[in-house]
């Protein structure tokens, strides 16, 4: 009978717990939903919509920072605006700065930067004149260097707050809606998922299956990572059924490198959507020390995952909508050949045109055809090694980090874009790739073929 009372009591203490979760929840949606900050269409204005860039499975944006044109990633995994590259903006004014102390994913530490209040801020139509920034003048964390096109910030919950936002990975559009006139259409083949807030932040609940176990797990919602998944804890994985794992740098977070092994899932499943050999990474305790994270969080779904569907965004009633497109099926692919490139500054190219000449006629009315040849300068992208995997086909082959790459399988680096260049080392196991290497001033030609380490 003791027990018996107390297992009722237990119950009756879950209930009144869920009770108080709920609460919580519905008051911090309508925090969420009829907050005064944050971006906003005109009234006249129900929707608007602008075109996109796919860089590395990230959403990159035009955005006017007190009148001046910039871009910006867009970034759900991000609470706060944050702003760098100030250096290659030719004039930018803001308000209200102060100095303050930031930390961020990655092994460093804290970083300065300014928290600068009172800016308007304007993606298309949608509009936010109360807008507080911080900047960072770090250059090491530039992400130009990483996207290979100019990268001037970040944005993330401030846009999403009080919009309902569609991204549509297809046709690389952005749509945004007034959520007080906003008629959701019939979708059949759509899921509506609840997604619950920390911090400004959005976060997911899916399984992770395995020959041996299902888990279901919470996720951070991250559209600034361009990974597939990170977990934060390995055991449940790296021990039992992902014995194949590999170390490797991971990308670049606001304190640092971050860096961890990587491996691949049998399955992961969101509702009825089910997808087969995730790439998944788990980050070194080294990146994540430090870090305050919500305590029901088990990592982030990122990029890599997002973009096979086509997603809308209701954060003010705290719900997410998948409908998966023509990526669903697409392998999942990492770099197999162990180069992580950066754009490190520019080279003068000398490039030579050849035309023929025909404008002379002689009195039998022949044509003369005479060969003339133009030389034009211009300034293109330098591609540097930025890390390299121990023990990977490049590291094997005597690349070094730091070495430039001036040609990859016979054709210059700077007739590339640096996304290419990322997608041709992550496409085919057993393709040959022929670099030409540039260091010390001496050319080196190097060879090596892509190979799948799991």
């Amino acid at each position: 009978m003791v027990f018996l009372a107390n297992l009722t009591l237990l119950k009756t203490a879950r209930k009144i717990k869920q009770l108080i979760v709920l609460i919580t929840i519905l008051i911090h949606a309508s925090v969420i939903g009829y907050g005064q900050t944050g971006f906003s269409l005109p009234e006249t204005s129900n929707k608007d919509n602008i075109p996109f860039k796919l860089i590395n499975n990230l959403v990159v944006i035009p955005v006017e920072v007190n009148g001046s044109p910039l871009t910006f990633l867009l970034d759900t995994g991000v609470s706060s605006t944050i702003m760098f590259s100030l250096s290659e903006v030719d004039s930018l004014q803001l308000n209200n700065t102060e100095t303050v102390k930031i930390r961020g994913l990655g092994e460093g530490g804290s970083i300065s930067a300014l928290k600068s209040k009172n800016n308007t801020l304007k993606i298309g139509e949608a509009i936010d004149n109360d807008h507080s920034i911080f900047v960072i003048y770090d250059k090491s964390l530039n992400l130009s260097t990483r996207m290979g096109i100019p990268i001037h910030g970040i944005v993330g919950f401030e846009f999403f707050r009080n919009l309902i936002v569609k991204t549509n990975y297809t046709s690389k559009r952005l749509t945004f809606y007034n959520p007080k006139t906003y008629l959701p259409k019939k979708c059949k083949k759509c899921e509506v998922f609840d997604i619950k807030f920390q911090n400004k932040k959005a976060y997911l609940d899916l399984d992770v299956i395995t020959p041996t176990m299902s888990k279901e797990i919470t996720l951070l919602i991250d559209s600034g990572s361009s990974d597939a998944i990170w977990i934060f804890d390995d055991k449940d994985f790296i021990n039992s059924e992902l014995v194949n794992s590999f170390d490797d740098f991971l990308g670049q977070g606001l304190s640092g490198g971050i860096f961890g092994k990587r491996s691949k899932l049998s399955k992961i499943q969101i509702g009825d959507f089910q997808l087969k050999n995730v790439k998944v990474a788990f980050p070194d305790k080294e990146s994540m020390e430090n870090i305050k994270f919500f305590k029901e969080r088990d990592g982030s779904i990122g990029g890599d995952i997002l973009k096979r569907f086509t997603i809308i965004y209701d954060y003010p009633n705290n719900k997410i909508s998948l409908k998966k497109n023509g990526q669903f099926k697409a392998p999942f692919h990492y770099n197999m050949s162990g180069l992580t490139l950066k754009h490190d500054g520019v080279v003068v190219v000398k490039d030579k045109r050849t035309f023929y000449d025909s404008d002379k006629v002689d009195t039998s009315g022949a044509v003369s055809l005479s060969l003339s040849e133009v030389y034009s300068f211009y300034l293109a992208p330098r591609f540097i090694v930025s890390e390299i995997r121990k023990d990977s086909p490049a590291d094997l082959a005597g690349i070094y980090k730091g070495d430039e790459i001036i040609s990859v399988n016979g054709k210059d680096t700077h007739r590339f874009e640096l996304h290419e260049l990322i997608g041709l080392f992550a496409s085919k196991a057993g393709k040959k790739i022929m670099l030409k290497v540039k260091r010390n001033g001496v050319v080196f030609k190097k060879k090596f073929y892509l190979k799948e380490v799991i």
